[in-house]
């Protein structure tokens, strides 16, 4: 791991957990998953490698990733037990239909009722992505106080 950065603890990322939306909750646990599955595919390569050459750096990057992975699979753990035994909702992080969230319903399309029956659309796209990752407003410029996971 990089000397500079160190990632939270599990209950900092609990805490994190409760002000986000239930939709980001399933978002994050896909992350979890897909980098989960990189790590998986790049331990097998290094492995490998490893292996035909005795190369002690790509052994220790193979046991670093190990330790990566068991913190995300913790989280993960994090994730389906803030929905389940925090909110009480089902654990559905594939089901595309309406998931329920204490203000009311949202899809994991990012679509919410309204008061006259249509829906909304959340941001989406490359801004509000950028706009999740740095913190920033579109509108206003400013950065946003929070903890990012």
């Amino acid at each position: 791991m990089s000397a500079e950065a160190t990632p939270i603890t599990a209950a900092r990322f609990a805490a994190a957990l409760t002000e986000l939306p239930i939709s980001s909750l399933y978002a994050k646990h896909a992350e979890l998953i897909n980098s989960i599955t990189h790590l998986e595919s790049s331990n097998k390569q290094l492995e490998d490698y490893a292996r035909e050459n005795d190369d002690r750096d790509c052994y220790e990057a193979l046991l670093e990733n190990r330790q990566v992975m068991k913190k995300f699979n913790e989280r993960m753990d994090l994730i389906r037990k803030e929905v389940e035994e925090v909110r009480g909702l089902p654990w559905r992080p594939r089901d595309e239909g309406e998931v329920r969230k204490e203000e009311g319903a949202i899809g994991l399309n990012g679509t919410a009722p309204t008061q006259n029956g249509t829906s909304t659309t959340a941001s989406s796209g490359p801004q509000a992505a950028q706009e999740q990752t740095n913190g920033t407003s579109a509108q206003t410029g400013e950065v946003e106080e929070g903890v990012y996971l």
